[in-house]
């Protein structure tokens, strides 16, 4: 049983996914902390529904970034976390956070990487003309969406989709592979070897 620790921004709709799958037994995991840097984050009323401990730190309060990754890492090392899950955290993490749990980092990302990183990706995809879209789980590397690559799903793009309804399907997806990356994790499974993942 590993620990984990989800950071978030907002809605919170992978983390709940990540909450179910643990409570299921689906995986040897539990969440032990949610972390959020928006005090509006729907995800942090969530973590309480669940009992699962929350914290709150706002980047605005803070001197600069370190001391705020710094502040962020002392409360993940007290709840003894494992795995760091970013689910829909909106900061790109710096040196403080990420050499901390380096290979014990995963983000999942609403395309398949390395096509359409950042924001807006559906909008994206859609302006670009792809016919398929998807899903991406990876580890956290020093960049945006770059990390070694864990698991990805497809999803066909129709020709009538708005960024509302391939989002929402992509999200579908999401909630699947996110759980499973988890649990391959957990399990030991995981070996990065350069850009590639391996799966034992």
């Amino acid at each position: 049983m590993i620990n984990l620790g989800v950071l978030i921004s907002g809605r919170g709709s992978n983390l709940q996914a990540i909450i179910d799958a643990c409570e299921k037994g689906e995986i040897p995991a539990k969440v032990a902390v949610v972390i959020s840097d928006n005090p509006e984050a729907y995800g942090l009323t969530r973590a309480k529904k669940h009992k699962i401990a929350t914290r709150l730190f706002e980047k605005n309060k803070f001197e600069d970034k370190n001391t705020y990754e710094l502040e962020i890492v002392k409360t993940l090392e007290e709840h003894k976390v494992d795995l760091v899950c970013l689910a829909g955290y909106m900061r790109i993490v710096g040196p403080a956070l990420l050499s901390s749990y380096q290979g014990k980092m995963m983000n999942i990302h609403p395309a398949l990487l390395p096509s359409f990183p950042g924001l807006n990706v559906q909008k994206a995809a859609l302006n670009y003309g792809v016919k398929v879209s998807g899903a991406t789980v990876h580890f956290v590397d020093d960049d945006c969406d770059t990390g070694p690559i864990i698991a990805q799903a497809a999803v066909p793009v129709l020709e009538n989709d708005t960024e509302e309804t391939l989002s929402a399907r992509i999200l579908e997806q999401e909630h699947k592979i996110y759980p499973q990356a988890i649990k391959l994790f957990a399990q030991g499974r995981l070996k990065i070897e350069g850009r590639r993942v391996k799966i034992k």
